[in-house]
């Protein structure tokens, strides 16, 4: 036996043919018993008019509506059970997304014009010389000399006892000067030790390698299913790649989003589009990490429009 299997439409299809079938079944009883209940039963059946009474539920046997009550339910059963059979064969198909071979490859270099970053601010100018006053020597008068006191002991010499000497009390050492952290740097790089990712692989299986193959697959998978052919890029045959450069800031979005290369044809604003609503996203990229900090990472895409056929 082959697996029965139906897209959304056919489903679809498949449950209002049933309905209509159960409506139809419907009206058509309820025709014929209203017809029914116009004959004139009580001519028919006046010699056994109370042994119908008796017998039966209702008086006439020809409009008995609970006399089809086997066969309602056998109906019942069936359309029940097609039902379920139809809403077990539903199938749904992910629709193929053509992504190009080679799509992050760049066919040569591209000038990277590095980001702009704040200048540092201005060092400040350095100190004014002192400035050297010229002092005149004091001469020294003969009044101001020193007096020499003999301090020569001999066995006849007293010493008269001192006071003693009090020690001054040695301040306790001051705390040493707090360390100044440096001031963190907002600096943008253009390539880290671990680059930025697209969402929806960081429970992957795998290391950072496998997480960041997995995330690029995802990442042409959105692009592609999300880019529009540009009309007139279609009309007059223009085909090529694009260039989309952006920074993956340190929360996962995308900023300064701008074209580095353009086929025409509106090809560039295509591409440009699709790479800015990745802010829509339920999930924001995973940032970059440089020295296991979080930092920018400048990001270059490049985007393949090519027509079929």
């Amino acid at each position: 036996m082959t697996d029965v299997t139906l897209t959304g439409m056919e489903g679809l299809l498949a449950g209002l043919a049933v309905v209509a079938l159960t409506l139809l079944i419907i009206f058509i009883f309820r025709l014929i018993i209203n017809r029914r209940s116009k004959l004139n039963f009580k001519e028919k059946y006046k010699d056994n008019l109370k042994s119908f009474a008796l017998k039966n539920r209702t008086k006439y046997p020809e409009v008995d509506g609970l006399a089809y009550t086997r066969s309602f339910f056998h109906y019942g059963l069936a359309a029940a059970l097609a039902l379920t059979l139809f809403a077990f064969s539903w199938t749904t198909y992910d629709t193929d997304i053509f992504i190009p071979t080679i799509d992050l490859t760049l066919d040569d270099e591209i000038e990277v014009t590095p980001p702009r970053i704040p200048p540092p601010p201005p060092t400040p100018p350095p100190p004014p010389p002192p400035v050297i006053e010229e002092v005149e020597e004091d001469e020294i008068l003969e009044e101001d000399e020193p007096e020499f006191i003999d301090q020569d002991l001999d066995e006849e010499t007293v010493l008269e006892e001192s006071e003693p000497v009090e020690e001054e009390a040695v301040p306790p050492p001051s705390p040493p000067p707090p360390i100044k952290e440096e001031p963190d740097i907002d600096e943008i790089f253009m390539a880290a030790e671990q680059m930025p990712r697209f969402p929806g692989c960081e429970n992957a299986p795998g290391d950072n390698k496998a997480k960041a193959a997995c995330a690029e697959q995802k990442m042409l998978q959105y692009i592609y299913k999300n880019l529009k052919y540009p009309a007139i890029a279609i009309e007059n045959s223009v085909e090529g790649m694009c260039v989309i450069q952006f920074v993956v800031a340190k929360d996962g979005s995308i900023t300064d989003a701008k074209i580095v290369r353009n086929i025409g044809g509106g090809c560039g604003n295509a591409a440009l589009s699709v790479v800015e609503a990745m802010n829509n996203l339920p999930q924001k990229w995973t940032p970059g990490k440089q020295r296991n900090k979080i930092v920018k990472v400048l990001y270059t895409l490049p985007v393949r429009f090519r027509l079929e056929g």
